[in-house]
């Protein structure tokens, strides 16, 4: 085989072998959360949280994360929130991150009428591996109503949430979402949805979710 034949069949699988490992910019993923609570006192309550992410169009788990944090009842419609929370990912075909979130803010809910409004602000310091450290805004926008099917009561929710990265100084990333909510007892409520995030600066970036929530209050 001559030498200039070679090289380029060499050349050749090493582009095909780079177009098939690259990130892909979409993705189908799995998200699953769950989150313990425990009252501490009438207006102070703690919380763990884990989180599973299944991508790869929910075949491989891609994100891993753990934390806690506390919930200050302010007043009956402001509550402030802190939770610190170490994560683990590997997106389909890129390398591992590591990531160690603090973030802080508030939550206002307020009824209107049959409706339930509530705007969650928070803001995060994201110290990660191997992307820059960053301060993160987020703000969701979150709309309720009641619903029952044979005596079984649920909410019916829709929301959006955008982002603002002040490492990149843009708004870069939007999550819109549908679902519903039971609550079983007081001490176990579950989250089921359809989420959509548009993000073009990530990868994947942009994703078609199906998530749970799963809460239990101690």
């Amino acid at each position: 085989m001559k030498p200039t034949l070679f090289c380029l069949i060499i050349l050749g699988c090493a582009v095909l072998g780079a177009a098939q490992s690259r990130v892909p910019e979409t993705d189908t993923q799995s998200w699953n959360d769950v989150i313990f609570t425990v009252p501490m006192t009438k207006k102070v309550e703690f919380g763990m949280l884990g989180t599973l992410r299944f991508g790869d169009n929910v075949t491989t788990p891609v994100d891993e994360r753990v934390g806690f944090g506390f919930n200050y009842k302010l007043h009956p419609y402001i509550t402030l929130q802190e939770f610190v929370i170490a994560r683990d990912a590997r997106p389909p075909h890129g390398r591992k991150e590591h990531e160690f979130r603090l973030t802080f803010g508030a939550a206002l809910q307020r009824p209107l009428g049959k409706f339930t409004l509530s705007d969650r602000n928070w803001f995060e310091h994201r110290w990660r591996e191997p992307q820059v450290d960053a301060w993160r805004y987020r703000n969701r926008v979150r709309v309720e109503h009641p619903f029952q099917i044979n005596k079984h009561k649920f909410n019916w929710f829709i929301s959006d949430e955008v982002f603002y990265d002040w490492s990149l100084n843009d708004w870069v990333r939007n999550r819109a979402a549908i679902g519903a909510t039971h609550v079983f007892n007081k001490h176990f409520t579950i989250e089921l949805y359809y989420m959509r995030q548009n993000d073009g600066r990530a990868r994947p970036g942009d994703l078609h979710i199906i998530g749970s929530l799963w809460r239990f209050k101690l």
